[in-house]
This record gives C-alpha cells, structure tokens and sequence, in this order.
C-alpha cells in the first residue's frame, strides 16, 4: 500500500468513522465465529456483509475525492496528475 503526505478534510468524516466501527464490529463477530465453530455458510455470509460495507466506504470515499480533490486539481491546472492519480486507485480498487 502506497502513502503519501497528502492530506485533506473529509466532508463526511464522522460517517465514514461510524460505518468503519460497525465494520470492525463485523470483523470481530467473525472472529467469535471461527473461535466458536460456527456454520461456515453463517460465516461467509458475515464475510460477504464486511466487503459489501467495505466496497460502500471505499466508493463514498472516491465521490468525495472526485468532487474535491481531482475537480479542484482541474481548477488549478494539475488535472493531469489527479487523473492518473484517480485511475491508478480505480485499477487497484477493481482487481
């Protein structure tokens, strides 16, 4: 995983916080599951709910970076890298 020093205010931060702590809540549910031998199907399920919530963050945090970051880099002349800065995420977001 690549990380920069860029930074920036996310507008809708506290939902994105409230979204990843029912996340991790998942997360942990699943770990009991495994730890109390549950019903692999019930488990994969669990699993299934994770990347469906995982890919609704993932998705709000890329419209937000599209409406804010990449239209502001085309306002200020730097429309180029935002876009393959964009498309770069996209590829690795969709393998």
């Amino acid at each position: 995983m690549q990380e920069t020093n860029k930074s920036t205010v996310q507008p809708n931060k506290q939902q994105l916080l409230n979204r990843l702590k029912r996340i991790e809540g998942q997360v942990r549910g699943v770990h009991q599951m495994v730890e109390n031998d549950r019903y692999c199907v019930d488990i994969l399920h669990q699993i299934s709910a994770i990347q469906s919530a995982m890919n609704k963050v993932s998705l709000a945090l890329l419209e937000d970076h599209t409406h804010h970051c990449v239209a502001n880099a085309i306002k200020g002349q730097d429309g180029e890298n935002s876009i393959k800065e964009l498309m770069d995420v996209m590829k690795t977001m969709t393998k």
